[in-house]
């Protein structure tokens, strides 16, 4: 954006004021109006320089305008840019054909849309028209979507906007209570699974999981249950969906997070970082459970020439770069330091969790000011230090570190002593 074109925060937040839905917010009270990325790092429209550890929400996972995927993209862009699946054309068969390479077990089939909504809702279509049942099991507190089937499979209560969700859909209890051990919440978690299944498991067509809650909270259960999960559901003749929509493509230290739990899912549904910031997503199953969806479908849009070029470019990237490896390993010295202010600030930070560059670290509130409000003001004052983290959890008081995989020691080890500066601040206006 050239710089006359810029008409500053206080104008762009005007009009979204006028022109937006009014459900539509941000996070900052002085928000800051980003016009150029690159890499980690965001600008504002005074120059002023951020580190993006939060990735537009677990999108950019390759950096924001990576020169080495963005000529990809541009490249594409001006030699063929729409088609559509009626007609042949080669970047989306290759990027079926690489995703091969990489998925878990046998799944190799792959149908191209354009959001993780989208994607979701393919794969419940897919689990119902396999199964020939229409029933679904879901986790409390998962997100899954905007669209109506997703939204009725989202157990966070604040993004069920819809009066007339399907209700076909059984919350179980998440592997997850502040006052367990994560053994014992995932203990709790089969028996109520084991309680649906016993009731109405003949109807039920798959059960939709993130292996890490991220807006839920950064949950990431005990080693042992989806394992658990996987053969209850096997005895049913149930499905296992695995949403991987934040969680995929490095981020958790492994290509695709169900790995860490030694766990093929029937189906897998992927966005976010398969675009790093272009419009891609994708629900990939087995041969055997593709041949079910065998009625027209298509999606305009879809696995669109730009699209499928740019995810080439990414998984190219991930690759090379190494940038599982990479999560795992910075992401450890992160966790680790965000655990020793944990130790600093115990009555303010409850929890940290996750796995990777997937990670949360819980607030705790007081009587005089509430834990959400409490995040909020942190978030307010790492963007004033030039730091852009996330918020989540169901009482959004977790502070959610989603960077950019090319991060460096160096970020990390600065971010983590501003945010030990702001949480010096809010210890001292608590006492």
């Amino acid at each position: 954006m050239e710089q006359s074109n810029i008409i500053g925060r206080d104008a762009v937040a005007a009009k979204r004021k006028q022109y937006f839905y009014p459900c539509t917010a941000h996070f900052y009270r002085d928000a800051p109006q980003l016009v150029r990325g690159s890499m980690q790092y965001v600008y504002d429209e005074n120059g002023k320089e951020y580190t993006d550890f939060f990735a537009g929400v677990s999108v950019v996972a390759c950096g924001h305008c990576n020169p080495a995927i963005t000529s990809r993209t541009i490249a594409q862009l001006q030699q063929l840019q729409h088609t559509s699946t009626v007609y042949l054309t080669q970047p989306n068969v290759d990027l079926a054909e690489r995703l091969e390479g990489l998925l878990p077990g046998t799944l190799r089939r792959t149908f191209f849309v354009n959001s993780g909504s989208e994607a979701n809702e393919g794969a419940l279509l897919l689990a119902r028209m396999h199964t020939g049942r229409k029933g679904f099991i879901a986790l409390e507190a998962g997100l899954h979507g905007r669209t109506n089937l997703t939204m009725s499979v989202t157990g966070l209560q604040m993004w069920r906007t819809d009066a007339y969700l399907d209700e076909d859909v059984t919350f179980i209890e998440r592997p997850y209570h502040p006052e367990m051990t994560l053994e014992d919440a995932a203990a709790r978690s089969i028996q109520s699974l084991k309680r649906v299944l016993a009731e109405k498991g003949d109807t039920i067509a798959a059960m939709i999981v993130e292996p890490i809650q991220g807006n839920g909270g950064m949950i990431m259960p005990a080693l042992s249950y989806f394992r658990e999960v996987k053969a209850l559901l096997e005895q049913n003749g149930i499905l296992l969906i695995d949403d991987e929509i934040q969680t995929g493509y490095g981020r958790t230290g492994a290509m695709f997070a169900m790995e860490h739990f030694g766990v093929v899912p029937d189906i897998i549904s992927m966005a976010k970082a398969l675009g790093n910031g272009v419009p891609v997503a994708a629900f990939s199953t087995t041969d055997e459970i593709a041949a079910s969806l065998n009625k027209p479908s298509a999606s305009t849009f879809g696995g669109n020439p730009v699209s499928a070029a740019t995810a080439l470019a990414v998984l190219d990237y991930i690759q090379s770069e190494r940038l599982p490896e990479r999560a795992a390993e910075l992401g450890g010295r992160l966790k680790a330091g965000l655990l020793l202010l944990q130790e600093r600030y115990p009555a303010l930070i409850t929890d940290v969790r996750g796995t990777g560059f997937m990670l949360g670290a819980e607030l705790a509130g007081s009587e005089a000011e509430g834990a959400a409000d409490r995040t909020d003001l942190v978030l307010e004052e790492m963007k004033d230090r030039g730091y852009l983290i996330g918020k989540n959890g169901i009482g959004r008081n977790v502070l959610a570190f989603q960077p950019p995989l090319v991060v460096t020691a160096e970020n990390i080890d600065a971010m983590l002593a501003a945010l030990d500066e702001v949480l010096s601040l809010v210890k001292q206006a608590i006492h």
